[in-house]
C-alpha cells in the first residue's frame, strides 16, 4: 500500500473548517428565508390581506412538492447520480429562483397585474387534489398567497436537496478527523438563522417607517445570493480536493423501492419515523405563528419614536450580543481548562441576560422569540458527547416529549393569565421559549444517531429518505392545520393581534403527548431487542 505523500486540502484544518462554514453559512441563509414571514404575520394580514388560513396554507406549500411530487427522492437521485458540487450548486440556484418569485408576489408591482388576475381566477380547484383534500390552493386563496406559495414550494425543493447535499460534503472533508463536532456546528450556525430572521425580518419591514412586507422577503433574497455564491466557491475547493487525491466524488448506493421492505417491517424504524414526524410537527409549524401568538398574549407598550429603544442602531447590537451568547456558549463546550469553561459559560449567561433584557425594552414579540435556539446551540454538544458515552437515546426522546407538552400547554393556559403583567408575562415567555428550544436539541440529537441501529447499513440511506419523506408530510399539514383552527376558533376576529391560540396550542401539545406514548413503547421494543438505544 502506498502513502500519499503529498498533503491534500482535507488534511489542513483551515481548508477544511473553510469547507464547512461555507456550506455552513449557505444554510444559515436557507434557515432565515425558511421563516422570513413568520415574525411579520400580523402585517402580512393587514398589508395583504392574508387571513390566517391563507397564511398556513401558503407556509405549509414549502414541503408540498417533496411530499405529493416525492421531489426529496429525486433530490437523493441527483445527488447520487451527480455528485456533491453539482447538487450544491443547482440546489442554491433552486432556492434563489424560488425565492424571487414569492418576493414578487409580495411586492406592491404585482398586485394588480394580468399575473394576478390569473391567479385569482385560477388554481381554485385542482382534480384529484382537492378531493383527497390536499390541495395547495383554495376559492378565495389571495392571489399574492397562491403566487407566494408558488415560489415556496420551488425554495422548498432546493433547501431540501441543500439540506442532504451539505450533510454528505461535510462526511467528505471530516471523515475520521472531527467529523461530530463540524456537524453540530453546522447545525448551531443553521440553527442561528432562526434568530436572525426574527430580529431582522421586522427590521427591515418597517425601516424609515413605512411599512413594506417585500422589503423583508427581498432581504431573504439577497442571502440566498449570497448562499449560491458560497455554493460555487465550494464547487471549486471540492473540485481541486478531487484533483489531489485522484478519487471520484463519494456517492451512497441509490435510493432503491426493494429497500422499503427491509426498512417497512422494522417496528423500531416505524416507532422513531413517527416520533420524528410528531415532534418536528410541534416545532417548525409553531414556529411560522410563534410571534403573533406572542402579540395575542403578551402586553406591549408603545416604544417613543426617538427612544434607542425604537432605533435601528438597537437591532445591530441586540444581534451582536446574541452572537456573543451563541459563540461563547459552544466555545465553552470544546475548553479542556476549567477557568477558561466557565469564564465562556459566564459570558454566555451575562450576555443572554442582556439580550433577553433588550428584547422586553424593545417591546416587540419578534425579539422574544429570537431567544428561543440559543440555549439549543450551546448544550448540543453536551447532548452529543453523552450520547456517544452513555447512551439512553430513547430516554431522551421520552424526555424531549414531556419537556414539548409542558412548554405547550404552559403557552395556551399560563402564558395568557399574565395578560395585563408586562414584565410577568415577558419572563414566563422567556423561561418557556430556552426550555422549547433545549427540547429541540434533546430530541434531534437522540433521535438522528438511533436510525444507524435500527436498520441495515447497506439501506441507510433509503431509510432516512423514507424518514424526511415521513417528516415532511407533518411539515406540509400543520401550518395549515394550526390557521384554519385559528380562523374557526376566531370567528369574526379582524385584528391580528387578539386571537386566542388554545386550541391550535392544544392540538401541538396533543402530539407531544403521542411522541409521548410512542417514546416510552420504543424503550419497551429496545429493552425486548436489544437495539441498543438505551
Amino acid at each position: 500500500m502506498t502513502q500519499q505523500i503529498e498533503k491534500t486540502l482535507r488534511d489542513s484544518a483551515a481548508m477544511r473548517w473553510t469547507a464547512l462554514l461555507l456550506l455552513a453559512l449557505a444554510m444559515f441563509c436557507s434557515y432565515i428565508f425558511m421563516d422570513i414571514l413568520s415574525p411579520i404575520k400580523d402585517l402580512m394580514q393587514s398589508e395583504r390581506g392574508w387571513d390566517s388560513t391563507a397564511f398556513g396554507t401558503m407556509q405549509g406549500s414549502e414541503v408540498f412538492l417533496n411530499v405529493f411530487v416525492f421531489f426529496l427522492i429525486f433530490a437523493g437521485i441527483i445527488l447520487d447520480k451527480m455528485g456533491v458540487r453539482f447538487t450544491a450548486v443547482l440546489s442554491g440556484a433552486v432556492m434563489l429562483f424560488g425565492a424571487i418569485i414569492k418576493w414578487y408576489a409580495v411586492t406592491d408591482a404585482f398586485a394588480g397585474t394580468q399575473l394576478s388576475v390569473w391567479f385569482t381566477e385560477h388554481l381554485n380547484y385542482i382534480p384529484l387534489f382537492d378531493e383527497l383534500g390536499v390541495s395547495p390552493f383554495y376559492q378565495g386563496m389571495p392571489a399574492s398567497a397562491k403566487f407566494a406559495a408558488v415560489g415556496f414550494m420551488i425554495f422548498g425543493c432546493g433547501c431540501e436537496m441543500a439540506g442532504i447535499t451539505v450533510s454528505r460534503g461535510i462526511v467528505k472533508w471530516f471523515k475520521g478527523r472531527e467529523m461530530a463536532l463540524a456537524m453540530g456546528s453546522e447545525m448551531a450556525l443553521a440553527r442561528l438563522g432562526v434568530a436572525t430572521c426574527m430580529i431582522f425580518s421586522p427590521f427591515f419591514a418597517k425601516l424609515g417607517g413605512e411599512i413594506s412586507v417585500s422589503r423583508s422577503v427581498a432581504f431573504g433574497v439577497v442571502l440566498l445570493m449570497i448562499a449560491l455564491i458560497m455554493f460555487i466557491v465550494y464547487f471549486f475547493m471540492d473540485k481541486k480536493l478531487d484533483a489531489q487525491t485522484g478519487e471520484a466524488e463519494e456517492k451512497d448506493d441509490p435510493f432503491q423501492i426493494s429497500d422499503l421492505g427491509q426498512i417497512l417491517t422494522s417496528s423500531g424504524f416505524w416507532l422513531v419515523a413517527l416520533l420524528c414526524v410528531l415532534y418536528y410537527s410541534a416545532i417548525f409549524p409553531f414556529q411560522k405563528y410563534a410571534v403573533n401568538m406572542l402579540q395575542c398574549n403578551l402586553t406591549f407598550s408603545e416604544v417613543p419614536a426617538d427612544s434607542f429603544w425604537a432605533s435601528p442602531q438597537v437591532t445591530i447590537v441586540q444581534y451582536v450580543i446574541m452572537l456573543v451568547v451563541a459563540a461563547s456558549a459552544f466555545a465553552s463546550n470544546f475548553m479542556q481548562k476549567k477557568q477558561i469553561k466557565f469564564g465562556l459559560l459566564l459570558l454566555a449567561i451575562a450576555a443572554l441576560v442582556i439580550f433577553c433584557y433588550m428584547g422586553y425594552m424593545r417591546q416587540s414579540a419578534e425579539t422574544i422569540f429570537a431567544v428561543f435556539p440559543l440555549l439549543a446551540v450551546g448544550i448540543t454538544p453536551i447532548l452529543g458527547n453523552y450520547l456517544d458515552k452513555h447512551g439512553k437515546a430513547a430516554t431522551m426522546l421520552v424526555l424531549g416529549s414531556l419537556l414539548l407538552i409542558a412548554c405547550h400547554l404552559t403557552f395556551a393556559f399560563i402564558l395568557p393569565l399574565f395578560k395585563g403583567n408586562a414584565v410577568g408575562g415577558v419572563i414566563v415567555a422567556y423561561l418557556t421559549i430556552l426550555v422549547l428550544g433545549a427540547s429541540f436539541s434533546l430530541v434531534p440529537a437522540s433521535l438522528w444517531p438511533s436510525v444507524p441501529k435500527l436498520v441495515d447499513a447497506k439501506v441507510i440511506g433509503s431509510a432516512y429518505a423514507v424518514i424526511f419523506w415521513i417528516q415532511n408530510i407533518g411539515l406540509w399539514l400543520f401550518p395549515l392545520l394550526i390557521g384554519k383552527v385559528l380562523d374557526k376558533t376566531n370567528p369574526g376576529v379582524t385584528d391580528p393581534t387578539q386571537f386566542n391560540y388554545t386550541w391550535p396550542l392544544l392540538m401541538l401539545a396533543g402530539l407531544g403527548v403521542a411522541a409521548f406514548i410512542l417514546g416510552m413503547l420504543l424503550k419497551v421494543v429496545d429493552k425486548k431487542k436489544g437495539l441498543g438505544l438505551d
